[in-house]
């Protein structure tokens, strides 16, 4: 089965028809089948010649099978059946969702919360087999789990090199450094940027070790790859072209829907996509992932496998190779470099200075409201609040006529907003907690009170994707981070900070890059954890 993609609007058909035909008339469609980088202007074209490499992965990553497949009959063999990814943005995302769609486990560490790495170190390690995932192995998350791994598995008298597989670029430093320590290593394709790179090792090789069936993937993949090249029948050009049509006519909020099918979790993926290839030169389209569709001017509903505006329709190795060759269509249509990220170096630079100083910047809160302090600057002509449920109200009123908020969560992803159970409380009284109590919930309290697209993203891992948006994209964002205290810190052996202190630089770098451009970005940090998330959701309701 190919991919289908349908429209559910005359408008929107006749504006990407037209489009789609002008992209004919340039002949875009051949000339991108081909690798041509000129196609996004002559500054573009050098980062676009060695990033090209996607457009055939489902012909040339087949060879990759077979050390794939020995790969997995090695860690059968000794008994390494808990898959632990480390890696960031697409190094991590296409996994998640290869794996989730199969439904077969895999732990992944795209994070820095402390919390949240110690709980997976403390799953199974002794059957536990790390994949360290990262082009060049400069990415600071990457290299701190792998660090921290090295010294867990030699601390438990196992050598690290039985349990660790790289996965990098050719000649990269981490290729190096690799194989002088003896892991097994699988070399990626060059020629791919991280958010392109779902059909590379960086996809293949984590999600065949957990179990998932790679080889499908590419088969479905390849089953769509001809109808890329033509000039009708193009799955990849339709939906392209409507994105950017619908972007340049001022529709450049993308609400991303996904039915019940076999695919689980793409739209995250698209996100970083999208976000990351378009949000640039004060230009780009917003991805929103988990929101309802509202009545909104500036909003297009896409549809994975379920009815949206635009319906995108087929088996995940063949979505994967058309939402990437849409990005790199609606990137000419925007008149946009769709492969560089101008922007996400910008928030690393800070982290790196600020753990360079002795003590954080952390600043004096504006406000105490029980276990959250309130940092940074309120949006112009706001009174002073009273209290946390004032400050939220005073950001949603901020957000611009075409704006959006975005919150930006850095805790750990998958115990944060777990709801404690009090001494005494009934079933029937902790329903509503319950029910509350998950980020969905949070960023939908916060939607209802807004015609404006509320955003939820958990850092450090939206910085590999929406952060480039947020920086590079249109001005016109709100921001609310959540920060917490450490109270079970973790070492990163080797370096002169802990994996908590990594955390916060991270998340007060990115917040002075969103401040240095004027638009409001505030802070809460949460003095307790629980309690913290418990206010927050409370003054949520209040607003």
């Amino acid at each position: 089965m190919s991919v289908s993609v349908t429209f559910g609007e005359d408008d929107l058909t006749e504006q990407a028809s037209e489009t789609a035909g002008r992209l004919v008339s340039e002949g875009v469609p051949q000339s991108l089948a081909a690798g041509d980088p000129t196609l996004w202007g002559p500054e573009a074209a050098p980062e676009a010649a060695v990033r090209l490499g996607w457009l055939n992965l489902p012909l040339t990553s087949r060879p990759l099978l077979g050390e794939i497949g020995e790969l997995v009959e090695w860690a059968r063999a000794g008994g390494l059946d808990h898959v632990v990814l480390a890696g960031m943005g697409g190094s991590s995302l296409a996994p998640e969702v290869i794996t989730g769609s199969a439904d077969v486990p895999l732990t992944v560490l795209d994070t820095t919360d402390p919390g949240q790495v110690r709980r997976a170190l403390e799953d199974r390690l002794e059957s536990t087999l790390l994949v360290v995932a990262s082009k060049s192995g400069g990415t600071v998350e990457t290299d701190s789990h792998r660090r921290i791994y090295e010294k867990a598995f030699r601390d438990a008298g196992i050598d690290p090199a039985s349990r660790i597989v790289v996965i990098t670029d050719p000649g990269s430093p981490l290729e190096l450094s690799a194989r002088e320590a003896g892991y097994r290593v699988v070399l990626a394709d060059p020629n791919v940027g991280g958010r392109y790179s779902a059909l590379t090792a960086f996809g293949l090789v984590p999600s065949a070790l957990a179990g998932a069936d790679v080889e499908r993937l590419l088969d479905d993949a390849a089953e769509v790859l001809p109808l890329l090249s033509r000039s009708e029948g193009n799955p990849g050009l339709d939906l392209g072209a409507a994105l950017g049509a619908a972007a340049v006519a001022g529709r450049d909020k993308l609400v991303i829907e996904d039915g019940l099918s076999e695919i689980n979790g793409l739209p995250d993926w698209i996100e970083q996509l999208i976000a990351e290839s378009t949000g640039k030169s004060r230009r780009g389209i917003l991805p929103v992932v988990g929101a309802d569709p509202g009545d909104a001017d500036d909003e297009l509903l896409a549809g994975i496998d379920t009815d949206g505006v635009v319906t995108v329709a087929g088996p995940l190795g063949a979505q994967f190779l058309v939402w990437e060759y849409a990005t790199a269509v609606a990137g000419r249509v925007l008149g946009i470099d769709p492969f560089n990220q101008p922007n996400v170096a910008e928030s690393k630079e800070n982290t790196a200075k600020l753990l360079d100083r002795s003590e954080l910047p952390v600043g004096t809160p504006i406000l105490v409201d029980g276990p959250v302090e309130v940092h940074g600057e309120l949006p112009p002509g706001m009174e002073a609040p009273k209290n946390l449920s004032d400050v939220l109200t005073g950001l949603l009123e901020a957000i611009p006529s075409d704006g959006y908020l975005a919150v930006m969560a850095y805790l750990d992803r998958e115990a944060a907003f777990d709801a404690p159970y009090p001494e005494g409380a009934s079933f029937e009284e902790m329903t509503d907690v319950w029910s509350a109590a998950d980020p969905a919930t949070l960023r939908g309290m916060l939607a209802v009170r807004t015609e404006r697209p509320v955003t939820f993203g958990w850092g450090p891992r939206f910085l590999h994707s929406t952060g480039q948006y947020h920086k590079g994209g249109p001005q016109n964002g709100v921001f609310l981070q959540i920060t917490g205290a450490v109270e079970n810190d973790l070492e990163v052996p080797g370096k002169p900070y802990t994996l908590g202190r990594l955390q916060l630089a991270q998340a007060l770098g990115d917040l002075g890059a969103l401040a240095s451009r004027g638009r409001p970005a505030v802070r809460l940090h949460l003095t307790d954890r629980a309690a913290g998330v418990a206010h927050l959701l409370a003054a949520s309701r209040e607003v």
